[in-house]
């Protein structure tokens, strides 16, 4: 993984890593709580949602086994999530708003890294980026299907998702054409996700629907 080395020294990617882990778990376990779900199914929903995405990256690219089986914090850490949402849910939901700035930087953070990774293992730079979208936002379309619900980012009645991290993930690929991907480009590319992801949120952004629509199916 050359290219990530030159960008993020170990334990600060190690560090990040968990930090994404934790609040992408945070979201899943909450989901499986409203739906109701024992203890198990939070921490199975918790473990999905966020470890789902890196798990598909490193299987597509041949990096195995994964990282989630190999470092066990990876796999502890969606548990400790489980435990506290578990235990205090309720308040964890009032401040649902600052668990979900924390998903947006998770999101702009995982699409940097899933792209990176992804070309350090040989794939083109297309590929590449539709990896780090595939990072940032697989876990999430698991954790949906799992629970029973149309995955998040596939519905026009929510916000902006997946384009922010399209966007991130295409930023890196594009850096790294022109051979200009650093610690400065990389977390450009990161906050700019980010804050579009929290533009998307605030201003309530959604992808437009079928040009000219005329469906007589009910809107749900």
């Amino acid at each position: 993984m050359q290219v990530l080395q030159q960008l993020f020294s170990p334990s600060v990617l190690h560090t990040l890593d968990l930090i994404g882990i934790f609040v992408f778990a945070i979201s899943g376990a909450l989901l499986a709580v409203r739906k109701n779900f024992d203890v198990f199914g939070i921490a199975v929903l918790a473990e999905i949602t966020a470890l789902g995405g890196g798990l598909f990256r490193d299987l597509i690219i041949g990096a195995v086994p994964p990282a989630a089986f190999t470092d066990l914090g990876y796999f502890v850490t969606p548990l400790l999530a489980t435990v506290l949402v578990f235990f205090l849910h309720p308040h964890v939901e009032r401040i649902q708003v600052a668990v979900n700035v924390f998903d947006a930087a998770g999101l702009g953070l995982f699409c940097v890294v899933g792209t990176t990774k992804a070309y350090d293992y040989g794939l083109g730079l297309t590929a590449s980026a539709c990896l780090g979208l595939a990072t940032a936002v697989g876990g999430g379309v698991l954790r949906d299907v799992l629970a029973n619900e149309v995955p998040s980012l596939l519905r026009w009645d929510r916000d902006l998702y997946a384009v922010p991290a399209i966007v991130g993930a295409a930023m890196v690929a594009l850096c790294l054409r022109f051979d200009v991907l650093n610690p400065v480009t990389s977390t450009t590319a990161a906050v700019t996700a980010f804050v579009l992801r929290l533009l998307a949120m605030r201003f309530h952004w959604r992808a437009p629907r079928a040009w000219h629509r005329r469906s007589t199916v009910s809107e749900e």
